[in-house]
């Protein structure tokens, strides 16, 4: 009885799902998801999602990288302050963290960051920015997932060898690290791609000019234009299957490369 009500569950939850994308498939013709897919203002959307995501998720992975590291190897006053911190923008909404960008260039730092440095309010820099700052975090706990289960005892190891600390960290724990971390930068650029509410609060939804994917569907519900914004989610819905399949099969290469080694 209990496996039946597991997987009576499962079914259920699969039966959910595939409603969901049957709606939105049976939203647009074939003609018209064809013709929305070659539009331009479509492509430029595109485009822009996939750079700006690879952008934030490049920055996010070089800050995470390094925090992961420390929150998972080192101890230190506040550690569970910083580690609360961390998890603030996975359990706050995107849009309190777009507002709360747009708030902090309002500011005199980040006036002085708007004018001299670099623009963000209203630009597509600050898509990355708004991107970097909802991913960020995720990247951070997907990576020290991944140090925490690396055992400590290979790092020793390495150290007793001649090893300094850095040498141990690329030689052995980013080696061991490496499934992982490959995992981390597919689902973290799948988020980014994905990020709407922190994107629109400080970047606008200015179309071919700051129109995501994500904001395409809600410049498309504006106008009432129900096909186009079911033909722009069925595209981001193909991008992040791609995304999650390449993650599939990365876990399953590791997994097949781990079963040959110890053969």
């Amino acid at each position: 009885m209990f496996k039946a009500a597991a997987a009576g569950a499962l079914a259920l939850l699969g039966i959910y799902f595939g409603c969901l994308l049957a709606s939105i498939a049976g939203a647009a013709s074939p003609g018209r998801f064809l013709a929305v897919l070659g539009s331009g203002e479509v492509l430029f959307a595109i485009r822009l999602s996939v750079v700006c995501a690879t952008l934030a998720t490049l920055a996010a992975m070089a800050v995470a990288l390094p925090a992961a590291w420390a929150l998972s190897r080192l101890e230190f006053p506040g550690k569970n302050l910083v580690d609360t911190l961390l998890d603030l923008p996975i359990v706050v909404s995107p849009i309190a963290l777009g507002a709360a960008l747009l708030l902090f260039f309002g500011t005199a730092p980040g006036r002085f960051v708007e004018d001299r440095i670099a623009g963000f309010v209203f630009t597509w820099g600050g898509l990355v920015l708004a991107q970097f700052t909802v991913v960020a975090a995720l990247a951070v706990r997907l990576l020290k997932s991944t140090f925490d289960s690396i055992d400590t005892r290979c790092e020793g190891i390495a150290r007793v060898m001649g090893c300094t600390e850095f040498q141990a960290f690329r030689k052995v724990t980013l080696r061991l690290a490496w499934p992982g971390m490959t995992g981390a930068v597919l689902l973290t650029w799948a988020r980014a791609v994905g990020e709407f509410g922190a994107s629109v609060t400080l970047a606008g939804a200015t179309a071919m000019k700051t129109e995501t994917l994500p904001i395409a569907i809600s410049l498309s519900f504006a106008t009432a234009d129900v096909e186009k914004a079911a033909a722009v989610v069925l595209v981001l819905v193909g991008i992040a299957s791609a995304a999650l399949l390449s993650l599939r099969l990365v876990i399953v290469a590791f997994r097949n490369r781990g079963l040959g080694d110890r053969a």
